[in-house]
């Protein structure tokens, strides 16, 4: 089997389900096809659990009416066929009668957990429909039968694939099976998610339990690109990337590619290609175990950074310092990106500042604390960076007109990252576009 994951975007529109319905049925590979919610949903049921958050129960109400007017419409110009419209009509009914329940009730974060999942289950029933209509065999998988994490929000990996294994056993004969990405349940079986961009981390989770053949994460660009085509003019798309080196691109920017939805596929050793909805015979990117050619591959930058000094002349001879600055961010369940160390300083970033005033607290008992915020991490990613000859040169030099706060450079064959003031992003981009590669 192989796993199709199709992102907002692929799904937004009428005529864009159409062409998802196109792909999935151009061979006769059996499939699993993973569907997000439609481009824009997420983002307003999140500013709907927000209005009811803050007691806005008028704002909230505003904002469900304004969604709802917009499914309304889509799935008018989605199908056209009486039965179909109708059974359409009911589900999305359904789905906005609850969230107009929720007005009626007290707030919390399980009935947050609640509203975000219904873009996926909107977007999946919606397509489900379509395929019914045009007559094309499928099954509805829902995730939430087999999807789970546990306890500290990890994926449950050996229950997913026994749970789907079972599940998948009863149709021996269907080829194609439809999904959600992003939902699932967690360890008190409510329903929960793997937080945002998670669609990739399903498919690739899917991907991993039933040992598939390839994962393609299908979205509106043809691949990952060697520079954010957002920021930068001359940009391309990479034909060949190794397991590591997209994961060190998706952690730091990389927008194609959920940051954890490498790891569960490098376990297993399952290709993942990214391809583009609107150009399928695009070649795209192909991420495998190889590693192919040295040097600098491409680049991407992670914003919203905060940088934390601690300044302590006791430093230079104190055993166990830097053991009792890491204890701090562990308490507080805050990771670390970026850590530099000099004699009497060390440096860390980190991009959730959910405990901020709580870790400086407590990091002042230490030294002298100072925090930089509106920080940007550049990461440059290829293979063997760090042998090959100039590469850390041609950086520096590109860079030579903007103050670089922190370097990280060895920690990692495949990355050398800088952080610099966010204000410097975009030129340093493109002054690195232009240092780096050869047009």
């Amino acid at each position: 089997m192989k796993i199709m994951k199709f992102g907002g975007t692929s799904v937004g529109k009428p005529e864009r389900m159409h062409q998802v319905k196109d792909l999935i049925t151009r061979d006769d590979q059996r499939k699993i096809v993973v569907l997000s919610a439609l481009s824009g949903t997420t983002n307003a049921l999140v500013s709907i659990g927000e209005a009811l958050a803050d007691a806005k129960k008028d704002l909230a109400k505003e904002r469900i009416d304004s969604l709802h007017q917009h499914y309304l419409t889509f799935y008018k110009e989605l199908l056209t066929t009486d039965a179909a419209r109708s059974k359409a009509e009911n589900i999305i009914k359904e789905h906005f009668e609850f969230l107009n329940i929720i007005l009626k009730i007290s707030f919390n974060e399980a009935i947050n957990r609640d509203i975000l999942a219904q873009g996926e289950l909107l977007s999946t029933k919606l397509f489900y429909t379509l395929l019914q209509e045009l007559g094309i065999e499928a099954v509805f998988l829902p995730a939430l039968d087999f999807m789970s994490i546990d306890e500290n929000s990890e994926p449950e990996l050996k229950k997913i694939a026994e749970k789907l294994k079972l599940i998948l056993a009863n149709y021996p004969g269907e080829r194609i099976f439809v999904t959600q990405g992003y939902i699932c349940k967690n360890h008190r079986n409510e329903v929960d998610n793997l937080k945002r961009g998670g669609s990739d981390y399903s498919a690739s989770l899917i991907g991993a339990a039933i040992n598939a053949d390839v994962v393609e994460i299908w979205t509106d660009i043809d691949g990952m690109h060697n520079n954010d085509p957002r920021v930068v003019e001359k940009t391309r798309p990479i034909a060949q990337l190794s397991f590591d080196e997209a994961a060190e691109l998706a952690y730091f920017g990389a927008k194609i590619l959920h940051p954890a939805s490498i790891w569960p596929a490098q376990q297993y050793n399952i290709p993942v290609k990214l391809l583009n909805t609107m150009e399928p015979d695009a070649a795209g990117t192909t991420i495998t175990g190889k590693e192919q050619g040295t040097g600098v591959k491409a680049l991407a930058a992670k914003d919203g950074i905060t940088a934390i000094k601690i300044k302590s002349s006791r430093m230079l001879l104190a055993y166990g310092f830097l053991r009792k600055v890491f204890e701090v961010f562990e308490k507080y369940k805050t990771s670390i990106d970026m850590i530099t160390t000099s004699e009497v300083a060390v440096s860390v970033t980190i991009d959730d500042l959910s405990h901020l005033a709580e870790i400086v607290k407590e990091l002042e008992a230490y030294g002298l604390v100072e925090v930089d915020k509106n920080q940007t991490i550049i990461s440059v990613v290829g293979n063997m960076i760090a042998e090959s000859e100039g590469t850390l040169a041609k950086i520096m030099n590109s860079l030579n007109a903007y103050p670089i706060r922190m370097v990280s450079y060895g920690g990692s064959r495949h990355n050398v990252s800088l952080l610099l003031d966010a204000q410097f992003k975009n030129n340093a981009l493109k002054s690195l576009n232009e240092g780096l590669f050869e047009w």
